[in-house]
Parts: structure tokens; C-alpha cells; sequence
């Protein structure tokens, strides 16, 4: 994540957001935007989906004596940052401080984000739970409810969003059908 970021940062003033989103999901593009159109990027935003029903609880590492807690949102659901926020964590994130951050915390770097955020500057998670990981129950989505999702993700062939379309065979993300569902006439072999 640490190269995204500093590719954003180099090229900031063409982009109003930052967002990361792992690479095994499906991003709904249009339901994105609409939403991010809805917060003013020059403001402090961190907007994604927890993977945890609680805070994340670990010692500070400059204190090692007290505790912290916050809110982090999934790589693997995604998440994004507005422009004003994303620069002002450069002091926090370029030239290898967020790498060593991460191995300060000995937290992966969807989570030390969230920590440089709330601890360093303040700032805390927006949560949208249109943002789906892997870990959580994707086959009980209902179908109606598809165009307003941002990110899908799939783990396996168990745990998919079930949606009429291509078989498993050919798209056992589901991602393919999926994207013909929501935008029907932009794959020529839609079924």
C-alpha cells in the first residue's frame, strides 16, 4: 500500500481521493463515486467497513504502558481518504515511515493507517457498510441490493455472491456476472 500512497501523494493535485481496494474484489465504480460525492475532499474523510464488531485495542508504542483503540477499516473491503487528509499524513506515511510503523504496531498496513489516523492525527473511521470483504457472509446478499454496493469480494467458491449468470466454472468470483448484472450491455458475451 505504501507505493499507492506515494504514487497518489506525487500526483495529488490531480486526485481528490485516495482509495485503496485489494485486489481480489469487484469494485461497483459508479456507486463509488456517487458516494464520494457526498463528502467534500479538501475535509479530514477515512471512509470504508471494519472487519471487527469492536475497536481495534493495542498498547501505544510510545508509551507501551497505556492502551489505544480505534477503528480500521479492511483492505480487503477497501477504504478511501480525501486528498486533505492523505497530505496531511505525509509526515506519518512517506519515505519508509509507514512501512516502519507497521513493524512498530506489528500491524498489517490496512490497520496502521487507521492508527496513524485516529492517533497521530485525530481523525476517525466514517463507516459505510457498503464495503464487503471476504469475511464476511457474501452469499445472504440479495441481489436487489447490488447497485448500491461499492465492494464485493469472494473467498473461495463457497463464500460468493450468488447471482444467475455465467457458471462457476467459467467465473467462480461470481465477479463477471456480477458486472453483467450491473452493466448489461458492456460485456459483449453477457448471458
Amino acid at each position: 500500500m505504501s507505493f499507492e500512497y506515494n504514487h497518489f501523494i506525487k500526483s495529488a493535485s490531480k486526485y481528490r481521493w485516495f482509495c485503496h481496494v485489494d485486489d481480489d474484489n469487484y469494485v461497483n465504480v459508479p456507486s463509488l463515486v456517487q458516494l464520494l460525492q457526498q463528502y467534500n475532499h479538501v475535509e479530514d474523510w477515512y471512509i470504508g467497513r471494519p472487519s471487527l464488531n469492536h475497536p481495534l485495542e493495542i498498547l501505544d508504542p510510545d508509551s507501551e504502558q497505556e492502551k489505544v483503540s480505534f477503528w480500521f477499516a479492511t483492505g480487503g473491503a477497501g477504504f478511501c481518504i480525501s486528498r486533505g487528509l492523505a497530505l496531511k499524513m505525509i509526515p506519518f506515511t512517506v519515505n519508509g515511515r509507514l512501512q516502519s510503523t507497521c513493524g512498530k504496531i506489528r500491524l498489517p498496513d490496512d490497520c496502521t493507517i487507521a492508527f496513524i489516523l485516529y492517533n497521530y492525527l485525530g481523525v476517525e473511521l466514517t463507516q459505510v457498510h457498503r464495503f464487503h470483504s471476504h469475511l464476511e457472509p457474501l452469499k445472504r446478499m440479495k441481489t436487489n441490493t447490488l447497485r448500491q454496493q461499492i465492494t464485493l469480494s469472494y473467498s473461495g467458491i463457497t463464500n460468493v455472491v450468488r447471482i444467475s449468470g455465467f457458471s462457476e466454472m467459467e467465473d467462480p468470483s461470481r465477479f463477471l456476472s456480477i458486472h453483467c448484472f450491473l452493466f448489461p450491455n458492456s460485456v459483449e458475451k453477457c448471458p
